[in-house]
């Protein structure tokens, strides 16, 4: 029998498959369609310190083999999270969660990571600092590795559980940026974020999205996020969530060869509620086809 569980940071997990934040909600949409506990875990919604209503519409541009959203971090505050979402979900999701966390200045994330610390269904905080939908903030502190460390450092000072820093692909040196995070004190690196894109609707001669521009995903981007995954593992010593197009346990598998422990499911939620369901079930018989006895085992094999 295949053992698929992993450490994540001192987080058991039963297998490595994770929806991504800002596909699955606070899991509550999903419970209706599957036993969410088959997950390893779940990144929850994106969290600020104060609610927010999000960009305008249009948000979402469909592409090849993928699409583009700039909903903006649409929340219901950290306050709400932690009064209302955290106490449901705990009526049906009994895991440790990832709490995903953006904020728009460094007093921000310090101030929800070190609410949401506190939280009993928290296990590790994840710090997006790479968000290309919306204006001042998001993914300006991540695409320069002194914004980035400062926001690492300042969250480190408030808490205690596991820190990841979720990155964004849209940089020149992206190994930079994680060993700035990594010395700052990160306990973990989570990539890639979505990539920038656009598109632009013909007829009217306009961009198709009200914002313009939003973050591309889905399975166009997966070698991208292979390619990070492999080089950011291979140049710092903590763990690395790998995320951006994955869709079946084979990209799961290759993603944990490139140095993921952990590996995101995103943009396929949308297009299948089943997407990761249908990734765990499948896992075993991949592995046994490829001879892996224990999923953490291929964990970075690539030279």
């Amino acid at each position: 029998m295949v053992d698929l569980s992993v450490n994540l940071a001192g987080m058991h997990m039963d297998n490595p498959v994770v929806p991504a934040s800002g596909t699955f909600g606070f899991g509550n949409e999903f419970k209706d369609f599957y036993d969410i506990n088959i997950l390893g875990s779940f990144s929850f919604k994106g969290t600020t310190k104060d609610a927010r209503f999000g960009n305008p519409t249009p948000r979402i541009a469909e592409c090849k083999n993928g699409m583009i959203n700039a909903v903006g971090l649409q929340n219901p505050g950290v306050h709400h999270v932690i009064e209302h979402e955290l106490p449901q979900m705990k009526k049906y999701f009994h895991k440790p969660v990832i709490a995903n966390v953006s904020g728009f200045s460094v007093e921000d994330y310090a101030y929800t990571c070190e609410l949401l610390d506190k939280e009993e269904q928290v296990g590790i905080l994840e710090v997006n600092v790479s968000c290309p939908n919306v204006h001042g903030g998001g993914m300006s502190f991540g695409t320069d590795p002194a914004c980035a460390a400062e926001v690492t450092r300042a969250v480190k000072s408030v808490t205690a559980k596991p820190v990841f820093i979720k990155l964004s692909p849209n940089v020149t040196d992206i190994v930079a940026i994680a060993k700035a995070c990594e010395e700052a004190g990160a306990d973990g690196i989570c990539l890639i974020n979505t990539m920038l894109g656009m598109r632009i609707d013909l007829k009217r001669r306009q961009p198709v999205i009200a914002n313009k521009m939003g973050g591309f995903s889905g399975d166009a981007i997966f070698p991208v996020a292979v390619r990070m995954v492999y080089q950011v593992s291979k140049a710092c010593n903590i763990p690395v969530m790998g995320c951006g197009g994955v869709s079946t346990a084979q990209d799961v598998i290759e993603m944990m060869m490139a140095g993921a422990t952990a590996v995101q499911v995103g943009a396929a939620n949308l297009v299948d509620p089943y997407a990761c369901k249908n990734i765990i079930e499948s896992l075993p018989a991949e592995c046994e086809k490829l001879g892996i006895d224990k999923l953490s085992d291929i964990i970075g094999v690539i030279d």
